[in-house]
């Protein structure tokens, strides 16, 4: 008939019905992401509160304006550290809002209004979109976050290991292609006019900061900290970290950064299709795999940087919950940590004990993420049968369901026909043959 359904449509509509069911039972039962948008809600509130009654050094329209515009990108940067860290799920729901609780970078978006703040949304969206494994797209919006900000180029070296996992040459090529590309447009004008003043400029890496606002070395002497014997010395240190990080965390699996460049093969032979494809023949890098390298990596940066001023807390405060959950310390260490870290941040001017205890409180948590242990980097595999079936299976529990449900409420009906056929009548003829209630 016509109007008939197939027992296919309705198996497809009663497991579509189960799957719903269970997207909204799954959303209720965990706590995480009503809390999630609690959270996102209560700071938004808080940020039109800040907007309000803490208005910026002479303020006027378009200083005014310019808050609002901050606000706004607060929230939607930290919507986008939120799901980040949903995605991975190594930080527990309750933890999330240590992100929410830092009075030092409030001040940084909404009342100080700096670069570094563009800079870093930038950077949380191009690592939101390495989660899906968008490649080429993330790594065009992670050119535009170091056009804005050069001290995004810190999570540089552990991305470029991590295209080396996911894609082949040509992937990874065509990735850096499209970052170059940007940096070109971007600077189009200036190198068209005047290229060398903006080439040196733009990426001076030989730049002497200011001793009086350094957050993170005013215990060491001035005399000291503005030597060039100082900065190479850290400049050493920070790839010598990154070697033994990337040698023993990172491609810990593939038997070290050597077995990992003999695996796949690099420079010695082209792959057998020239695909720009996002995804690797080799193997799919984890989420948490994703996000560990470059937290990790842009943190073993800022223990190293030469200076670190106010705004540039920015950089590293929205991973240092996911980086403390990382290492093996106890709960009540870690939050210790986080406190003492923010605490440090929020003493104005830094003092060498600031300082001091800052250094000491990065160190301890790089060692913790050192001893750590490795997690296996990659996604297990499946073939397309076998995700076949368990699509099949999934279905099939989800009709089951369904059939037992229907089946119990049969019984039911069932065994009350029996009752009405079989209690009454029998009831109905002892009442009659009863000559007491006769009487």
């Amino acid at each position: 008939m016509a109007g008939a359904s197939s027992p296919a449509s309705l198996r497809a509509s009663r497991s579509g019905r189960h799957g719903k069911d269970t997207v909204r039972s799954d959303l209720f039962k965990s706590p995480t992401i009503p809390f999630v948008f609690a959270l996102i809600l209560s700071d938004a509130i808080l940020v039109a509160l800040i907007i309000a009654y803490v208005p910026y050094t002479k303020i006027d329209w378009d200083a005014y304006m310019s808050q609002i515009l901050f606000g706004v990108l607060y929230i939607v940067n930290l919507a986008i550290v939120l799901f980040i860290y949903v995605k991975t799920d190594v930080v527990p729901w309750w933890a999330l809002s240590l992100l929410c609780l830092s009075k030092r970078i409030h001040s940084i978006f909404v009342l100080r209004l700096f670069n570094d703040c563009f800079a870093m949304t930038l950077l949380h969206a191009s690592v939101a979109l390495f989660l899906y494994r968008k490649w080429h797209l993330g790594m065009v919006v992670f050119s535009g976050a170091v056009s804005v900000k050069m001290n995004v180029l810190l999570y540089a070296p552990p991305l470029l290991l991590l295209l080396l996992k996911a894609m082949n040459i040509v992937g990874v090529v065509s990735a850096l292609a499209g970052a170059a590309l940007v940096q070109i447009l971007v600077g189009l004008p200036f190198l068209i006019t005047y290229p060398v003043s903006y080439i040196t400029n733009a990426f001076d890496l030989g730049r002497v900061f200011i001793h009086f606002w350094s957050v993170n070395f005013k215990f060491v002497a001035e005399r000291l900290f503005v030597s060039k014997e100082f900065a190479v010395c850290l400049l050493i240190v920070h790839l010598c970290l990154l070697a033994a990080f990337a040698n023993y965390k990172w491609c810990k699996h593939e038997g070290g950064i050597i077995g990992f460049m003999r695996s796949r093969h690099f420079f010695l032979t082209l792959p057998s299709s020239l695909s720009f494809s996002d995804a690797s023949a080799s193997g799919i890098p984890t989420k948490e795999h994703i996000v560990t390298a470059m937290f990790v990596g842009n943190f073993i940066g800022i223990v190293c940087a030469r200076s670190l001023h106010y705004q540039f807390y920015s950089w590293y405060f929205y991973s240092l919950p996911y980086l403390l959950w990382r290492t093996l310390f106890p709960t009540w260490l870690r939050l210790v940590l986080f406190v003492s870290i923010e605490l440090c941040w929020n003493v104005y001017p830094s003092t060498p004990a600031s300082s001091g205890l800052l250094m000491c409180l990065h160190l301890t948590t790089l060692m913790g993420l050192w001893f750590a242990p490795s997690d296996n980097p990659y996604q297990v595999k499946e073939d397309k049968n076998s995700q076949r079936h368990k699509k099949h299976i999934s279905a099939n529990l989800g009709l089951l369901k369904h059939v037992f449900s229907v089946r119990n409420v049969l019984k039911k009906k069932t065994l009350q026909a029996a009752r009405d056929i079989l209690v009454v009548p029998i009831s109905t003829f002892f009442s009659l043959a009863d000559p007491v209630s006769n009487s």
